[in-house]
């Protein structure tokens, strides 16, 4: 089994550490402000506020040297919330990964929302988790985690993807705020 370090405890970080301890890994979780607790897993999940990635780079960026790193951030514009924050042909995630190159970067749980992770379904279907890299055995790691919990891990492709992913995101997130689709609720992969 594998031992997962969660930064962030709000409800993606806890949707995600009940997925983490269902599976029969060892969970980790850290506060974002407590800097002095050192992060211990061999793959570190970021599940916090895209505006928290430079200071969690500044403050841990040596840490997660060599682990294989998750964010599930969407770099969402909540000023306007109508647009994304980075370039059109760029992501959260290939920003995150030139920040740390000593880091697996993977993007991954953005497009769920935390109740679709707590129930494992996505209406009838079983929640699918959509995971990005260009390190295959970052990719196989976290889907391993993922499948262990009951759900659905998909290799969506290299961390490219990572960019149709946040913008995927982006539209679940504005049809929820806009009362079209429920919070619980969300996209569904079907095979």
């Amino acid at each position: 089994m594998a031992n997962i370090s969660i930064l962030g405890t709000g409800n993606m970080g806890q949707a995600i550490g009940g997925l983490v301890a269902k599976g029969g890994n060892t969970v980790q979780q850290l506060n974002t402000s407590g800097a002095d607790q050192p992060v211990t897993g061999d793959i570190v999940i970021l599940a916090v506020p895209h505006a928290a990635l430079a200071d969690i780079v500044a403050t841990r960026g040596a840490q997660l040297a060599g682990k294989v790193v998750v964010d599930i951030t969407n770099p969402v514009d909540f000023a306007t919330f109508d647009d994304l924050t980075v370039p059109a042909d760029g992501s959260a995630a290939a920003e995150l990964a030139r920040a740390l190159p000593q880091s697996q970067v993977v993007k991954a749980f953005n497009t769920n929302f935390a109740g679709t992770l707590a129930t494992g379904s996505v209406g009838a279907e079983t929640t699918a988790v959509l995971i990005a890299g260009d390190d295959a055995g970052a990719k196989a790691a976290l889907s391993e985690v993922v499948t262990a919990a009951g759900l659905r891990a998909v290799d969506a492709g290299s961390l490219k993807r990572a960019r149709e992913l946040e913008s995927l995101a982006f539209l679940q997130m504005t049809l929820a705020a806009g009362e079209k689709l429920s919070w619980n609720g969300g996209f569904a992969a079907v095979a």
